[in-house]
C-alpha cells in the first residue's frame, strides 16, 4: 500500500487565463473525492472579481471556487494578498482580507518583504493542517522583469521548495513554444523546480499533438502530464476579465420553459468588478445573456445590467463618452428594465462624492502621494433619486435578507454609502432597507443576489412582464449551486481521465526530480 499523499504543488501558466484556476480547481476536486484533505492557495492575486468570506475578508473569486472544490468554506488564508486595479498604475492592496491602502509598482517593491512573510506564514499553516496544498501561480513565471518581487510563482516555489506544473492554452496557438520558452527564460535554480506540463483546451485527435510533446520532452527533459480537452460546458466563475468579451454569450442556456426567451445585455465596463449575478442569470433556461459595450447592443435587450466597478466615476464617464448613458436614460423613459449592482447602482443615482477611489486633483485614481487632492463630485445618470458618498473603511460582509416572500443571500464590497434616497427600498437586508426600486429600474449594493434561486425566479418573472415577454416562464428547478457543483465535478472528471495521476501523486509526494536539466540560453 502506498504512503498517504502529503505535499504541495504549484500550478503556473504560460499566460494569464491559460487555465491555472480551473486546473487547480479540478485537481482539488479530484483529490477531495479521493478523501485527501486538500486546500487551495494563491499567494497573490490581481483581480477585481472577489468574494467575501464568512469573517468579512475579501479574496479572489477563483480561490472561493477552489475552496468549494475542496469542500471548504472560502477563507482569507487561501489568498492572503489581493491586488484590485483601480487604474493602469495603481491598485488597492488587500492583505489577509482587509484593504490596507493603494499601491503602485514602486510601493509594492518596498513592501515585498512584509508581504513575503505574510505569504510564507499562511502557506506553512495550511501545510501543517492539510494533507495537500495546491497552489496557483499568478500571470506567468516567465515575466522575469517581475521576478524580484514575485510572491506567487517561482518566488513561492523556491521559498517553499514546491514542484511546479506549467499549464499552456493550446487554443491560443503556439503552446509548445510557450511551454519551452517559459522554462528557458528562468534562472537555473527556478528551472529545476519546473517538473512538467499540462496542455489545456485541446480540440481534436491527441495523437496529432503527440510528436510535438515528444520533442518537448527531448528539448526540456520534462514530460507533459496531461492534455485536457476543450469543454464548452465550463464557463461559470470565470475569474479573468479577459473572458468578458463584448458580444459574446455567457453560459450555455437551455431552451425556454415557456414560449418566449428573455434577453439580457450586461455592460462590459472597463473596470468591471464581480460578474457573479450575470453568470447566475445565464444558468436559467430561456435566458440569453451577452456582454455589451455599445448602445446598439442594448437596443433589443429585455434587461440591461450595469455590474460592479472598481472605478465607479471613471466607468461612469466611459458610459457617457460612448453613448450608453443616453441609451439607459431612453430605456428608463420607455419603462424598460435596468438593474444596477454595486458600482452600477451608484451610477444610477443623482450624485456621487468620491474622495477614496477617485479625486478631482488629476481626475484619476493614480494620484501621486505628494499631490493635493479633494473629493471628486459628479452627477450620476439620474435614473434613481439617490446620492452616494465614498468613505473608509470599506464595507465587506456577507448578508442575508428578504424580498417579498423570498429569502436571499449575498455579499457587499464597497466604499460608497447611500447618504440620501427618495425611492422605495427594493430589499430588506439584515433587517434594514437596501437598494432602490423605481418602476422598471432596480439597484442594490449586494453582489451574489441572483444566486438565490427563488428570489431570482420571482424577479425574472417581473422583469419579463415589464419587458412584454408574457410567454417567458422561469424554470422551477434551476439551482446555481448545483450548476457550480456539476462544473467542479466535470473538472475533476477531466483531470482523472486525461492527467497521469500516478505521476501527479509522485510529484506532490516527492517534489521535483533532482536531475531535471537546465536549458542554457544566451543571457
Amino acid at each position: 500500500m502506498s504512503a498517504p499523499l502529503r505535499g504541495a504543488l504549484l500550478v503556473a501558466g504560460t499566460t494569464s487565463d491559460a487555465g491555472k484556476s480551473v486546473v487547480v480547481a479540478g485537481i482539488c476536486r479530484m483529490l477531495a473525492r479521493r478523501g485527501v484533505r486538500v486546500a487551495p492557495f494563491k499567494a497573490q492575486n490581481m483581480s477585481n472579481n472577489s468574494v467575501v468570506t464568512l469573517d468579512g475578508g475579501e479574496i479572489g473569486r477563483a480561490q472561493a471556487l477552489q475552496a468549494r472544490a475542496c469542500g471548504l468554506e472560502p477563507s482569507v488564508r487561501f489568498n492572503p494578498v489581493l491586488l484590485k486595479p483601480g487604474s493602469d498604475r495603481r491598485s488597492q492592496l488587500v492583505v489577509r482580507g482587509k484593504a490596507v491602502g493603494t499601491v503602485g509598482a514602486r510601493d509594492y517593491f518596498t513592501r515585498r518583504q512584509e508581504l513575503r512573510e505574510v505569504v510564507a506564514a499562511e502557506l506553512a499553516s495550511l501545510r501543517d493542517e492539510f494533507d495537500v496544498v495546491v497552489c496557483e501561480g499568478a500571470g506567468s513565471p516567465a515575466e522575469i522583469n517581475l521576478r524580484a518581487t514575485d510572491l506567487a510563482n517561482m518566488g513561492l516555489a523556491r521559498a517553499a521548495e514546491i514542484p511546479v506544473l506549467v499549464v499552456g492554452d493550446i487554443d491560443r496557438g503556439g503552446v509548445l513554444a510557450h511551454l519551452f520558452g517559459t522554462v528557458a527564460v528562468l534562472e537555473p535554480e527556478d528551472q529545476q523546480l519546473i517538473a512538467g506540463f499540462v496542455v489545456n483546451k485541446f480540440r481534436g485527435d491527441v495523437s496529432l499533438l503527440q510528436p510535438g510533446l515528444d520533442q518537448l520532452v527531448a528539448l526540456t527533459g520534462r514530460p507533459t502530464l496531461g492534455v485536457l480537452p476543450f469543454a464548452e460546458d465550463l464557463w461559470l466563475d470565470a475569474e479573468d476579465s479577459l473572458g468578458t468579451i463584448s458580444g459574446a454569450p455567457v453560459g450555455r442556456p437551455g431552451p425556454p420553459h415557456g414560449t418566449d426567451w428573455l434577453t439580457v445585455a450586461a455592460v462590459r465596463l472597463p473596470r468591471i468588478s464581480n460578474s457573479t449575478d450575470i453568470e447566475a442569470l445565464a444558468c436559467e433556461p430561456g435566458v440569453s445573456v451577452r456582454w455589451a459595450d455599445s448602445p446598439h447592443q442594448l437596443a433589443t435587450a429585455d434587461l440591461v445590467i450595469i455590474p460592479g466597478s472598481k472605478a465607479t466615476i471613471s466607468d461612469l464617464n466611459w458610459l457617457r463618452a460612448n453613448g450608453i448613458a443616453d441609451a439607459l436614460r431612453a430605456r428608463a423613459i420607455a419603462g424598460r428594465p435596468v438593474l444596477g449592482i454595486c458600482g452600477g447602482y451608484q451610477m444610477l443615482g443623482t450624485r456621487i462624492v468620491d474622495g477614496v477611489e477617485h479625486t478631482a486633483a488629476v481626475g484619476a485614481a493614480d494620484v501621486p502621494d505628494s499631490a493635493t487632492t479633494r473629493p471628486c463630485v459628479v452627477d450620476g445618470l439620474g435614473l434613481l433619486d439617490l446620492e452616494i458618498e465614498f468613505a473608509d473603511p470599506k464595507i465587506a460582509r456577507q448578508v442575508s435578507g428578504i424580498a417579498g416572500a423570498d429569502s436571499l443571500h449575498g455579499y457587499e464590497i464597497h466604499h460608497g454609502r447611500v447618504t440620501r434616497t427618495a425611492d422605495p427600498a427594493w430589499l430588506t437586508i439584515d433587517g434594514d432597507p437596501e437598494g432602490s426600486a423605481r418602476e422598471a429600474i432596480w439597484g442594490t449594493h449586494v453582489h451574489g443576489l441572483l444566486e438565490s434561486d427563488e428570489f431570482r425566479r420571482t424577479w425574472l418573472t417581473e422583469v419579463a412582464a415589464r419587458a412584454g415577454r408574457t410567454g417567458f416562464v422561469a424554470a422551477p428547478g434551476t439551482s446555481v449551486a448545483d450548476v457550480r457543483s456539476a462544473q467542479l465535478d466535470l473538472l475533476a472528471d477531466l483531470v482523472e481521465k486525461h492527467v497521469d495521476l500516478a505521476a501527479l501523486d509522485q510529484l506532490i509526494r516527492d517534489g521535483a526530480p533532482a536531475d531535471l536539466p537546465v536549458i542554457r540560453t544566451a543571457r
